[in-house]
């Protein structure tokens, strides 16, 4: 078990390392969907339910996974899923057709959604031996890692064919893993005295109170993660549509947003140290509101993309918080719930605004987004003081 600085900071570095694997292979993936689409021949209806698979694949495996961490140890397991998710992201290049596609897109959601809950597990226990909110940096990790793999998978497009470059991804990520996955084989997750088990890997008796807790928690996920699905699927259609921007301008709406959460997660931590929790989620579920309906409602270009990014500043920290917390009272099985719940609000964002938007407008749809943010603040500050007494709160 490490017990000094020199450990934890490897063990904060390999973390990191992982996070940010994960956001390039599947930005890397996500680059070639129009081109998986064109092999396939999928229409845009079968393209979507395959599509659906990868997060199908997550929720499904999410719990299973919080089970696997408490058993054998969320660094095994972050390893093991790893390689898992290496492997996979090069299977899509080889299907022919939709169905095919979907059900290796489910192999792959199950990789991702695990190795999310392995490594969010793993981190929790150091964030608690360090005595410090440094989950939004690992979560900045991902949301850099998403960036690099988005770009690179850019310029690469027009060179190597989706095969050679998602096989190039399972290198990548099987040479990253064998380097850095020997710092979480060889050590086990740090726990203070005071949360020292009777037993490795006896789970905790939860009360009916931390359960409820942890479901709170969860629907914070879920409100943040609405957000970033429907701004992912519809951000740019709005712009396009309603705003009458050109293609290329229209896409940088979600690059505003992406950015934007992307500088909220890695100064996260000073927030967090000098406002707290409670007053993070609050103020960033009420930040992401106010952007959210400028990004909706403005009838000007300049103003809607100004929204966007206020709305990804103000959601950046309450998906990492929530996750934090949840496995601070639970564990793994905290991890794998608020994951699970957060993972079925990003399912939910896209079809449901697409629902709104034929009863209503797009811009009405999209202000969903804003109450939801509305929600996790109401939800942060109603739970601030429950959570105040507990042990897993901080000092």
């Amino acid at each position: 078990m490490p017990d000094n600085g020199r450990d934890l900071t490897r063990l904060r570095t390999a973390l990191t390392v992982f996070f940010a694997l994960d956001g390039f292979v599947f930005a890397g993936w996500v680059v070639r969907i129009p081109a998986i689409k064109q092999q396939t021949g999928a229409s845009a209806t079968t393209l979507g339910l395959a599509l659906l698979c990868v997060s199908a694949g997550a929720v499904i495996t999410m719990m299973l996974t919080g089970r696997l961490c408490r058993r054998y140890g969320s660094h095994q397991v972050t390893v093991v899923c790893a390689v898992l998710l290496s492997l996979s992201v090069a299977l899509p290049p080889l299907t022919h057709s939709a169905a095919a596609l979907g059900a290796v897109l489910l192999i792959f959601g199950a990789a991702y959604g695990s190795i999310n809950v392995a490594f969010n597990s793993a981190a929790v226990d150091l964030v608690t031996a360090l005595r410090r909110p440094i989950m939004p940096s690992f979560h900045a990790a991902f949301s850099l890692g998403g960036m690099l793999g988005a770009g690179l998978g850019g310029l690469v497009a027009g060179v190597l064919s989706p095969t050679r470059h998602l096989l190039g991804l399972t290198v990548v990520g099987l040479l990253v893993t064998a380097v850095v996955g020997r710092t979480l084989l060889r050590q086990q997750p740090p726990l203070p005295p005071d949360r020292e088990r009777t037993a490795r890997g006896a789970p905790r008796r939860l009360d009916r109170r931390t359960r409820a807790l942890v479901t709170v928690f969860g629907l914070i996920a879920l409100c943040t993660a609405y957000g970033e699905g429907a701004l992912a699927d519809w951000g740019a259609l709005h712009l396009e549509e309603d705003l009458h921007a050109s293609p290329g301008v229209a896409a940088i709406g979600y690059s505003c947003f992406a950015l934007a959460m992307t500088v909220g997660r890695l100064t996260g931590t000073t927030l967090l140290e000098r406002l707290g929790r409670t007053r993070t989620v609050v103020a960033g579920g009420t930040t992401a509101a106010a952007g959210m309906l400028l990004g909706a409602l403005a009838p000007a270009l300049w103003a809607a993309l100004l929204g966007f990014a206020v709305a990804g500043l103000g959601l950046a920290n309450l998906f990492p918080v929530a996750v934090e917390r949840a496995g601070a009272l639970a564990g793994p099985t905290g991890v794998a719930t608020a994951s699970t719940l957060g993972y079925g609000g990003m399912l939910l964002g896209p079809p449901a605004i697409g629902f709104m938007a034929d009863w209503f407008s797009l811009p009405t749809a999209l202000t969903s987004v804003a109450v939801l943010a509305a929600v996790a603040a109401a939800i942060g500050l109603a739970t601030g003081r429950a959570t105040a007494g507990t042990k897993a709160s901080p000092p």
